[in-house]
């Protein structure tokens, strides 16, 4: 029994050894050069001014341009930014040979980050990886530079392959609630930087795609969900800290206490949160704490500002899903309901699905004084598909 305990207890510490000591920088893409906070947190969280940083333009279907633009910002910003050589569409190279060269390696590992454009990312992990699955001399320096506490960035298809399992061939955000996902075809493996807990996606908001990161969690068993919307970062930091930095926010998906029906997606006690600019979530004690400059501005539910029934035609419109939740949380209901249906001409047009928002005890909101610009915690979302009668509509 001490055997076991002390070999348990070795296993601890080497693992706790082994965790990164770096730090992660997910984009939701569309990053804008002007975007000072988040470019500037990638510089210094790489050692500051004159931080060697390491682009890979791996997702790019013109990887050169893609780099070189990314290390011109970066080297505006302070870093010394350099191309990583490593894509499968960059003409005139091996990429595998390239992925193995020790030299190169070396120059990646030796730096303080790293730095992925957008694009497809399944050209990054083809790129990455071997035939065989197993990693190219680069990636396995990629782990010992994020390991060693170096940082680790990503825009768009940069974010996707953060965690352990991304979209790969993926459908419109509808067609994948009515017919699912499948590995290798609209998932596949990614490279798991934020670890094994984490479902990670992008172009969230902009592009409704909150929506489609349910069928692939409970596909995967995934629990923690945080999706990140454009020109906006999750910062996360070794000791599992999330700061949202940049335009606009993140939702976080817990699936803890969720029940999920067979057949036709149906989804039950979901809890959706929005982390706005400045928000920070600690992902060990689920803790959510609005910026200072929120503290002051907790919604008192006996106060509401929107009165009325909340009803969304669009669900998966741009960012009509935190402005829903906006609106229920600062309202005098206690419900709020978003539909989402496809065209007749789609495949079972007759398929639609019904998002039911529920503002329950542990619920809360918080405000800017300076701005229209909310924070929604621990919302309900209970998802079932609906009867759309054909045609849809006539005319009058």
């Amino acid at each position: 029994m001490l055997m076991a305990v002390l070999l348990g207890a070795g296993q601890g510490m080497a693992a706790e050894a082994d965790a990164p000591k770096g730090s992660l920088v997910i984009i939701g893409g569309a990053l804008r050069s002007e975007n000072v906070p988040v470019w500037s947190r990638i510089v210094s969280l790489a050692g500051g001014e004159g931080a060697r940083i390491a682009v890979f333009g791996s997702a790019s279907a013109n990887p050169q341009f893609a780099g070189d633009t990314n290390v011109e910002r970066l080297n505006k910003y302070g870093a010394r930014a350099f191309f990583v050589p490593v894509a499968v569409t960059l003409a005139g190279t091996d990429y595998l040979a390239a992925a193995d060269d020790p030299e190169l390696a070396e120059a990646v590992r030796s730096a303080g980050g790293a730095y992925f454009a957008g694009g497809d990312q399944s050209r990054i992990t083809r790129a990455l990886r071997r035939p065989d699955g197993s990693n190219t001399r680069v990636l396995d320096a990629l782990w010992d530079m994020y390991r060693r506490g170096g940082v680790i960035a990503g825009t768009s298809a940069g974010a996707a392959i953060m965690s352990s399992t991304m979209f790969y061939n993926a459908r419109t955000v509808l067609a994948t609630l009515k017919q699912g996902v499948e590995e290798g075809n609209e998932i596949a493996p990614g490279l798991g930087f934020i670890g094994e807990d984490i479902f990670v996606d992008q172009h969230l908001l902009v592009r409704g795609r909150f929506a489609r990161m349910f069928p692939a969690m409970l596909k995967k068993g995934y629990k923690l969900g945080l999706g990140i919307d454009e020109n906006t970062a999750m910062v996360v930091t070794a000791d599992r800290q999330v700061e949202i930095v940049g335009y606009r926010g993140a939702l976080m998906l817990d699936m803890k206490d969720a029940t999920a029906r067979e057949g036709m997606f149906n989804v039950s006690n979901v809890k959706l949160s929005y982390l706005d600019n400045g928000d920070r979530l600690n992902l060990a004690t689920g803790v959510i704490t609005p910026p200072r400059e929120k503290a002051d501005g907790k919604l008192d539910p006996a106060k509401p500002y929107y009165r009325g029934p909340l009803f969304s035609a669009d669900i998966l419109g741009n960012s009509t899903v935190i402005d829903l939740m906006a609106r229920l949380i600062d309202s005098d209901q206690r419900e709020a309901v978003g539909i989402a249906l496809g065209s007749p001409l789609d495949k079972e047009p007759e398929v639609g699905f019904e998002f039911r928002f529920t503002r329950e005890a542990d619920s809360v909101g918080y405000q800017s004084p300076i701005s229209d610009a909310y924070s929604v915690y621990r919302v309900r979302l209970d998802i079932r598909p609906i009867v759309v009668r054909q045609p849809l509509y006539q005319y009058r």
